[in-house]
């Protein structure tokens, strides 16, 4: 099948972010659509397997850069304030790119909301924007769980904290760890996400979520009345959310029926 990529800087009221879309052939286009995202520090890169793998299997599919993320788009964000009311907006903004792409009014069976870490945690809480809210709807969260570490967390770790001076550079100075951190913990605590179709996806070597996390965060979902599924594959590093892809197409062709 055919996929053709096209790019876009995308400039929203709130951010200026990069985004790309994969569009397979109008012939070979099923009812339909994708938008990822990637994890702190990263960039659209990380999900370029998972746009990969559905298009070419018929579903138009648009990643972007979370506002913020230097590998992705040296854009800065006003404020970490308007990042954390507005960042999960970017996949209204990255929908209305690809519908672009598409067909003037053109709404899909199925919108698939997707993303790693916190761009799994992002794409949870914007099925509650109307876009999505009054659609056929889904997210499938990569790497995303509440951790359940006994003695000292991993990202307080001596491990992680000597990452981090490479890692903050990554961000621009309103993103830094200090603030990422504590408000990525307190929103999945408090997720309101309700009434929704979600399906997490977590590697059994994932020492960043590690044991039991998907699980925690998996019950809170239920708490609010979602459909929650999980999937543990044995090798799924969190450093390696590419290797995902495999996984994210076998439960949408279960899912979907594709």
């Amino acid at each position: 099948m055919s996929v053709k990529i096209k790019f876009k800087t995308i400039n929203s009221p709130d951010f200026e972010f990069n985004s790309a879309v994969f569009l397979p052939d109008v012939k070979d286009r099923i009812g339909h659509c994708a938008i990822f995202t990637h994890g702190y520090t990263a960039s659209k890169s990380d999900t370029i397997s998972w746009a990969q793998r559905l298009s070419e299997s018929g579903i138009p599919s648009v990643i972007f850069d979370l506002p913020g993320h230097y590998l992705g788009s040296i854009n800065e964000v006003s404020s970490f304030e308007v990042f954390k009311s507005k960042a999960h907006h970017c996949f209204s903004y990255a929908w209305s790119y690809l519908q672009s792409e598409l067909s003037e009014g053109y709404i899909p069976e199925t919108f698939i909301l997707g993303g790693h870490s916190l761009g799994a945690l992002m794409s949870v809480k914007a099925l509650e924007l109307e876009t999505f809210k009054s659609n056929n709807s889904m997210a499938i969260g990569v790497g995303l769980g509440i951790g359940q570490h006994k003695n000292t967390h991993i990202f307080e770790s001596s491990f992680y904290q000597k990452t981090l001076n490479i890692r903050r550079q990554l961000v621009c100075p309103e993103l830094d760890s200090d603030n990422v951190f504590p408000w990525i913990k307190e929103e999945k605590e408090n997720i309101e996400t309700s009434n929704s179709r979600v399906h997490l996806i977590t590697g059994a070597d994932d020492v960043v979520v590690g044991a039991g996390g998907m699980e925690a965060f998996a019950k809170k979902l239920l708490d609010n009345d979602n459909h929650v599924t999980t999937h543990e594959p044995k090798k799924l590093a969190h450093h390696e959310p590419s290797m995902a892809s495999t996984h994210i197409y076998h439960f949408l062709k279960r899912e979907l029926a594709l």
